[in-house]
């Protein structure tokens, strides 16, 4: 099942069930999903998006949670910060697990290795393959700065 249709079926179960608070933030995600669907359609794209950018877009959505749940902690909101901490729970639903540390790192050495980079330039290539690879599975926030670092030994 793709991930849209598992998206899809989870919205209308939260409907039956009268979730409210799962219900809204499906409903933000599907959003989400459309817009960028719009903006492909616009770019002569006729399918829309397709599985890898709606990874890129819930694991956006997530990041994007746990940055205002941090800042609502920091001003004492903690009852806005559970709150996003719920949506980031509904989200990473649907993420793929994320790779931990070691993971990565063998990922990020097999990337190199493929592309045979060497230099500080080859850095785009190491991370365009990592992407396609693991979009959703490892913050690349976190990767870029171990890639430089192995690159430019």
């Amino acid at each position: 099942m793709d991930l849209r249709t598992r998206i899809s079926a989870a919205l209308k179960q939260a409907m039956k069930d009268k979730a409210a608070d799962r219900l809204s933030t499906l409903r933000l995600v599907n959003a989400a999903i459309k817009d960028k669907d719009i903006a492909a359609r616009a770019e002569g794209n006729e399918d829309g998006v397709g599985e890898s950018e709606v990874l890129a877009i819930l694991g956006k959505m997530a990041k994007q949670r746990i940055e205002s749940a941090r800042a609502y902690e920091e001003g004492g909101r903690l009852d806005l910060a559970e709150r996003e901490r719920s949506e980031i729970l509904v989200i990473e639903e649907f993420l793929p697990r994320q790779l931990d540390a070691a993971e990565t790192e063998a990922a990020v050495d097999a990337a190199v290795t493929e592309t045979g980079a060497s230099s500080i330039r080859d850095m785009g290539k190491v991370m365009g393959v990592l992407k396609a690879k693991y979009t959703g599975q490892m913050d690349f926030g976190r990767v870029g700065p171990m890639l430089k670092e192995r690159l430019s030994n």
